[in-house]
């Protein structure tokens, strides 16, 4: 059995400020579900935290890219270098975000080591780019396209491993079945999207068995699975900066989580996006720690 490592990357370098002069709040996630001791609930080991530089926009202005970039690849580059060593060990870790931007490190740390797949599981694709927007600055909503190779190479291609991703290799689920361009462009790159509608049609168990099976392939080394709480329903996850309607419902998400991380293939795990300063009782936290114990359960 593989040693369950939790570690904080309470970065929120890939998020717009909630209101000016504010700093987005979901760097406090990792201290959060600490709280609701999700270390002993899984029975991990202490994996420490790789510290995030500070949230600083400078005089950055639209049309300049992605801001805090510099800081985003050093950042990228030390929790790549902390993930690989984990990944290496054969340890599974956890790590607690942080918003979005933070599976760039895992997909560097994963490139390093070979080829590995993405299993996402968000309310929207995080594939803005310079070819399907005018509006990039947050790589928080950027990061699979970063990851894919699409963007700035001061992102893309960190070590000289552009891309981290492969498009064929990367696989989203609980994308809200409103986001219609965003499904166009992803089928015609092939990249498979199970929505909402799908993953209640099919059922979640069952295409998420069916994914574990399709990352089996020679081919491929293992996959990561991508959490973003915002994935959830906001009846029941409030506190996202994104609350977009008609996501999923917790049983939904479990039964979604537990083929994926039962898979021997799966390498590691992302939490993200979940803001406590929008849960001032602590409720949705609660619940996000629940459906993840549950799941490795």
């Amino acid at each position: 059995m593989r040693n369950i490592v939790v570690i904080d990357a309470p970065s929120n370098l890939g998020l717009r400020p909630p209101a000016p002069g504010t700093v987005p709040g979901c760097h406090k996630l990792a201290g959060a579900l600490r709280e609701q001791r999700i270390v002993q609930r899984l029975r991990a080991l202490e994996g420490g935290v790789v510290v995030p530089p500070r949230y600083d926009l400078g005089d950055w202005q639209e049309g300049d890219g992605v801001f805090n970039a510099a800081a985003l690849a050093g950042y990228t580059r030390r929790l790549a270098d902390r993930l690989e060593h984990h990944v290496r060990a054969g340890d599974f870790p956890v790590v607690l975000g942080g918003d979005c931007s933070i599976q760039l490190g895992a997909s560097l740390a994963l490139r390093r080591l070979g080829r590995y797949g993405l299993a996402a599981l968000d309310a929207s694709p995080d594939f803005r780019h310079p070819g399907n927007s005018d509006r990039i600055g947050a790589a928080g909503g950027e990061e699979v396209a970063l990851a894919t190779g699409r963007g700035q190479t001061d992102l893309t291609d960190l070590e000289g491993l552009r891309p981290y991703l492969r498009d064929e290799d990367v696989r989203f689920f609980g994308i809200r079945d409103c986001f219609e361009d965003d499904r166009a462009e992803l089928a015609a790159l092939k990249i498979p999207v199970v929505t909402v509608g799908d993953l209640r049609e099919w059922g979640p168990e069952a295409l998420a068995r069916a994914t574990a099976e399709a990352f089996e392939i020679p081919e491929l080394d293992g996959f990561w699975l991508h959490l973003d709480a915002d994935v959830l329903d906001p009846s029941v996850m409030p506190a996202v900066d994104s609350p977009d309607p008609d996501g999923l419902l917790p049983d939904e998400l479990r039964a979604l989580l537990r083929p994926l991380l039962a898979s021997t293939h799966c390498v590691g795990l992302n939490i993200t996006i979940y803001d406590p300063d929008l849960d001032p009782d602590g409720t949705a936290g609660a619940l996000l720690t629940d459906i993840v114990v549950d799941a490795f359960a």
